[in-house]
Parts: C-alpha cells; structure tokens; sequence
C-alpha cells in the first residue's frame, strides 16, 4: 500500500500500518509505513549488537529492528534468485532437520503442502507448526526485512524448542510470478492469503493477489480438494476476492458446516499480527475460504 492514497473511511488497521505507528509489548514503535531511518550513528550500533546478541542466546528477534515498507510492489523485479523449475530447488536447506534423519525416503512426505502467500511476520505458519507436525510449510514474503526477521524467528523457535518448529520455512520471493518456479502440479494442500495489499486504486487492481488470472494458477499447483484461505478487513476487498473465487469454475466455498469443523479458520485472525490488530481496534473482517475442485474430464491423475 505504499505509494497510495489511503481512503478515509479505510479500516483502522490500515490507517495505523499507513500511519507507520506499532505497539510491541506495550511500547510505541516506528512502524513498517515508514520509509526514512530512524536509527543514526551510535544508536544504529549499539541496537545492530543487540540484534547479534539475540541472536547468539536464541532470542526472538525484535520486530522494531526489521523495518520494512508495509508492502512492496509485486510487479517490480526484484534481485533474488528464482530456481527454474520446482525440481531445482533445495527444500532440505529450509527443512534440515526433515531431510537429515534416516527414515525421511520411507513413508514422509518431503513436500510442501502449506504455502502462507505474503506471510509479513510469520505468525500463522508459526501457530500452525504444532498442529500439523508432518507436514511441511512456508511462508512466501517479498519484503526483504520482513522475510529475515521470519527466519531469525524460527530460528531462535528452534533453539528454544528443540524439535519443534522444524516443519516450517520462509522464502523470500514474488508470488505473483513465481510460484509454479517451486511447486508442482496439484502439490499444495492449503493456501492462504490473509490481509492481502488492497491497492485501492482502480488502476492498481491488476496489482492484487486474488485475479481471475491467477486464480488459474493458484488451482494448478493447489491438489483437488485443496483449501485456499482468504481474509481482510476492507470490505470492498473482501466482497472483490468472494466475487472473482464464486466466477471461477475450479474453486467451491465451503459449507458453514465445513467451516465450523476447520481448525485453520481461527487462525486467520488470532494468529496474524495483522488480525490481532483487527481485533485490538473493533475491526470487522471478511474471509472468502473456497476448495479446489475437479474441472471437467479430470482423471485423477
């Protein structure tokens, strides 16, 4: 949303992200809005040895030393490398201890299933790490900041409990361009996108994640059967992502029922730092939770 004029009537969430002004553990921060820096000389030196010195005992990371704009534009090219195709790519650096013990050729799954598309801070997958131990997922950010401080944070999760944590991943990447660079046909099992950048401007819809376009590769690497996740606190978003998911012919919404029974549903707005904030400020949200079907003469295969 950066570089955007920002409606008045828009969500408050967005006005404080906007307005670059975060809490952390009852402290007032600059927030990711902000572009210009804010450490200088001996502060920046003295706060870059704490962030080394965290990291030395295992600690979190900080959020307050990993300032970032509060989006990226996903159209510019970005210096970061980008394996050609899905078989190229090593996931056993993402998920050493999956791909190092002895058993991992018989009966594990050594694939991604869970992709958290422009994940910010890593809460969710980080929430979801203990409920799904078998499988494996990873959040995909663009920001670079951003997508470090995920990483010291499962690192330092890792060393502070050992064995944990070890099922979840960060890449650094643009997923509107290059997700079938790492996932196959019918891989992924869940995808989500939660608070997603709503590029207010009509001239910038192109710009947001949920198209039509896609949407058509968003169901090739999803398997049928598939969940994809979508939530947001503005409205005029939410009812654009419900609108273009119903057009679809490969995407369903689920039943209430359905939705009762997920255990993932909760989770987009209590374990998002961006949900949290939703819900600190009286804010209303709006999910759009569809599953992948079966396009005609589908096979199986």
């Amino acid at each position: 949303m950066a570089g955007e004029d920002v409606p008045e009537n828009a969500p408050a969430a967005i006005m404080e992200e906007k307005n670059g002004v975060e809490e952390e553990n009852g402290v007032t921060v600059a927030g990711e809005g902000e572009t210009k820096p804010y450490i200088k000389g001996k502060r920046r030196n003295e706060q870059e040895a704490q962030v080394k010195a965290g990291k030395q005992k295992g600690q979190l990371p900080k959020k307050r030393f990993y300032r970032a704009r509060a989006h990226s534009n996903p159209l510019s090219d970005c210096q970061f490398s980008v394996p050609t195709m899905p078989s190229e790519f090593d996931w056993s650096e993402s998920f050493p201890e999956f791909f190092s013990q002895e058993e991992t050729t018989e009966g594990k799954d050594l694939k991604v299933r869970f992709a958290d598309i422009g994940c910010g801070f890593g809460g969710l997958i980080v929430q979801m790490s203990p409920l799904f131990p078998k499988s494996l997922m990873v959040g995909m950010e663009l920001r670079d900041k951003v997508s470090e401080y995920v990483k010291e944070r499962i690192i330092a999760l890792r060393e502070q409990h050992p064995g944990q944590y070890e099922n979840i991943s960060v890449l650094r990447t643009n997923a509107m361009k290059y997700l079938p660079n790492y996932f196959e046909k019918g891989q992924l099992q869940k995808m989500f996108f939660l608070f997603p950048d709503p590029h207010f401007k009509e001239k910038n819809h192109r710009r947001r994640i949920i198209s039509t376009a896609l949407l058509a590769e968003y169901a090739y690497i999803m398997a049928v059967g598939g969940i994809l996740y979508t939530i947001t606190d503005v409205q005029e978003l939410g009812e654009w992502m419900k609108t273009t998911l119903d057009a679809h012919p490969l995407f369903q919404p689920l039943t209430d029922e359905e939705l009762e029974k997920d255990v993932c549903v909760p989770l987009l707005t209590t374990a998002t730092e961006e949900g949290q904030k939703v819900e600190r400020n009286g804010g209303s949200t709006y999910k759009a939770i569809y599953r992948r079907i079966a396009g005609p003469g589908y096979s199986g295969a």
